[in-house]
């Protein structure tokens, strides 16, 4: 009898032993582990929008389609933008044709300039030789040639400034040339950006714009998802972020029940302090109150898909829930690695210095 109960006290106790090591096992898992469910599949949006109004002529592609990078999505009518083209060519060899013939007026401006530069200079030194022979010519034929040499500087400075005139008026046309040659590239580009494309690949999504649609520009129509953006962010409580690192291998599990891995590829540094906020007098409004219990904050981490373990019919949608739980050796093997890496390039570099 008394082995026999010695036998039931020891199993008991054997059994408490083993219910509260595996209590503690679970409650450490639960508690510390790197592992969330609160995990989140997240791709970038593009939000497509017209560069320029118009009526919307016709929809090259329909909703959750697939797009390549550069294909065309919709067209804008385009009657408006092609004459805006011919108005600027038209308007351009104007202005080419002004700044022409405005170069050829400086130009005979320049010639009458030299002109009458040669004039003023031949009647300065004939006046300036009558007056140095004295009394061999009267002072009559002295006072005309004085007087013909203050013409000829009367015609020069005239003929300066219409060549200044001139150059002035040239500048202006070669200005208007160049504005002319601005707005006609502004209408061309007015035309080309009428045909919308994606600017990335991926999907279509949200699809608000139809054949005879007024399109407004800046006003988002659709949205495309970048196809090679999606990612998992996970939520993890802060008092497990100790074992969480960048490098670390995940494993994923969304709610249909398909596995993935990926890896960490960064982590927030930052989160909005609900209880931080600032009063009118700009110091900080702390409330009075306290909330004893407290519930731990959760860290966003962005994990990167590895592709090989996307299965291949497997569709991925932004907003879907996942599992995700992380494996903390693998970071420890990778630091061991590359610290291997290190030693071995520094050993080298010490043998090749010797």
């Amino acid at each position: 009898m008394k082995i026999a109960s010695l036998t039931r006290l020891v199993l008991t106790l054997l059994v408490l032993t083993v219910a509260v090591l595996a209590l503690w096992v679970l409650w450490r898992h639960y508690m510390y582990t790197p592992w969330t469910r609160d995990a989140r599949v997240q791709a970038d949006v593009v939000q497509v929008a017209p560069d320029v109004s118009g009526l919307v002529d016709r929809v090259e592609v329909k909703d959750n389609a697939y797009v390549h990078r550069g294909q065309a999505l919709w067209q804008i009518d385009t009657a408006r933008f092609a004459n805006a083209v011919a108005q600027a060519k038209a308007s351009l060899a104007a202005a080419k044709a002004d700044a022409e013939a405005a170069g050829a007026s400086r130009a005979a401006a320049e010639a009458s300039a030299a002109q009458a530069r040669a004039e003023f200079s031949m009647r300065q030194t004939q006046a300036e030789r009558r007056q140095h022979m004295g009394d061999v010519i009267s002072a009559e034929a002295r006072s005309d040639a004085e007087a013909t040499a203050r013409a000829a500087r009367a015609g020069l400075a005239a003929a300066s400034a219409s060549h200044r005139a001139a150059g002035a008026a040239q500048a202006k046309a070669l200005a208007a040339v160049q504005q002319a040659q601005v707005t006609l590239s502004l209408a061309e580009l007015n035309l080309e950006r009428s045909t919308v494309h994606s600017p990335v690949d991926g999907y279509v999504t949200h699809l608000d714009v139809y054949a005879g649609d007024y399109a407004t520009a800046g006003t988002p129509r659709m949205a495309v998802i970048d196809a090679h953006s999606y990612r998992i962010n996970g939520y993890f409580e802060e008092i497990k972020m100790p074992q969480v690192h960048v490098g670390d291998r995940a494993r994923i599990r969304l709610m249909s029940g398909v596995e993935l891995h990926g890896r960490v590829e960064s982590i927030a540094h930052g989160m909005s302090d609900r209880d931080n906020t600032t009063g009118s007098n700009l110091l900080a409004d702390v409330s009075p109150t306290f909330n004893w219990v407290r519930l731990a904050q959760r860290v966003p981490v962005r994990i990167a898909i590895d592709p090989d373990s996307m299965p291949r019919r497997q569709v991925l949608v932004a907003g879907m829930t996942a599992t995700v739980v992380l494996d903390p050796s693998t970071h420890g093997a990778m630091q061991v690695a590359s610290d291997t890496a290190t030693m071995v390039q520094n050993s080298r570099s010490s043998a090749a210095h010797r």
